[in-house]
């Protein structure tokens, strides 16, 4: 799905509850209405004086997050798009944003062989996904299984913002571009996953903040995405994430909460950073089921 998996996806306003407003019908019980001239064989059925019972409407509160603080207790889906980011998201495709691009902005872990290049590349595999899954490959057909510059082992916040990072493999981007301004002008993608931490740094929320609105500035709606390791040991990375989709209303992918049941939360045994077989079985499906569901969303006014 080009987004980009920057797991993790990238603030929202979550805290207030609408409730869905419903409409009734008035409806005439008047008894005053005269009856019609009948033969003296017909019986008249009288009208009814009883007032019909009116079905109680039924309120669907909207989901309320818990606060960034509780990212953990976050679901791994998105619950909903704000409306804000679905009106960036069109103006996006009427400035010339291909709504068959995602991108993703990633480390080692995002690589189209580990990642979700399968979708491209194997058929079989596509065929036996649920109809839904299969219709949003079609759609973004060309974006699973690409070199993209901002797509490289190492790579921090930081790298996606420094021209010297780019390795311009293509001959697509113009000297001294940085990753990320050359994956928007020359890909256009509507959805970018950030998936991004592994690699942390000391400057990472004023790195990320700057690539959030990069995104945004370009109509690109960013999915922030947490990640399964701790090799900061306090977990501040994905706190960082979560709070700065909380300030920006941006949906997040909550990778994190999906591998928590697997055998060593899904890194391999004797590491810290690198995912295990299940662990990448999760994050291959898990990335397609939230691009679909971020994808229609979207397209949904």
């Amino acid at each position: 799905m080009l987004l980009f998996l920057v797991s993790v996806g990238f603030g929202q306003v979550l805290d207030q509850t609408i409730p869905v407003s419903s409409s009734q019908e008035v409806i005439n019980t008047s008894t005053n209405t005269p009856r019609p001239t009948t033969t003296p064989f017909l019986p008249v059925t009288p009208t009814s004086t009883a007032t019909p019972e009116i079905p109680t409407p039924t309120f669907t509160p909207e989901v309320v997050l818990p606060s960034a603080e509780l990212w953990k207790d976050w679901p791994i889906i998105p619950p909903k798009i704000s409306p804000e980011l679905k009106d960036i998201f069109q103006q996006g495709i009427e400035l010339g944003n291909n709504p068959n691009a995602f991108s993703i902005l990633g480390d080692c872990q995002s690589q189209p062989n580990v990642f979700m290049g399968l979708y491209d590349r194997n058929p079989s595999i596509v065929l036996a996904l649920d109809r839904e899954l299969q219709e949003t490959v079609a759609q973004f057909s060309g974006s699973f299984d690409r070199y993209s510059p901002t797509v490289k082992d190492g790579t921090t916040e930081g790298a996606l913002l420094w021209p010297l990072w780019n390795e311009n493999r293509e001959g697509k981007c113009t000297p001294n571009e940085s990753p990320i301004d050359c994956e928007l002008r020359v890909h256009k993608p509507v959805i970018a996953f950030i998936h991004v931490g592994t690699h942390w740094e000391t400057r990472n929320e004023e790195y990320l903040t700057r690539i959030i609105e990069k995104l945004l500035e370009n109509h690109t709606i960013p999915i922030m995405v947490t990640k399964a390791d701790n090799r900061e040991f306090d977990e501040r990375i994905n706190a960082t994430i979560v709070k700065l989709a909380e300030v920006y209303n941006l949906p997040v992918w909550n990778f994190w909460a999906s591998v928590q049941e697997l055998p060593n939360h899904g890194l391999r045994y004797g590491q810290n950073m690198y995912l295990s077989t299940a662990g990448v079985e999760v994050h291959r499906t898990g990335a397609l089921e939230v691009l679909d569901y971020v994808w229609r969303e979207l397209s949904n006014p």
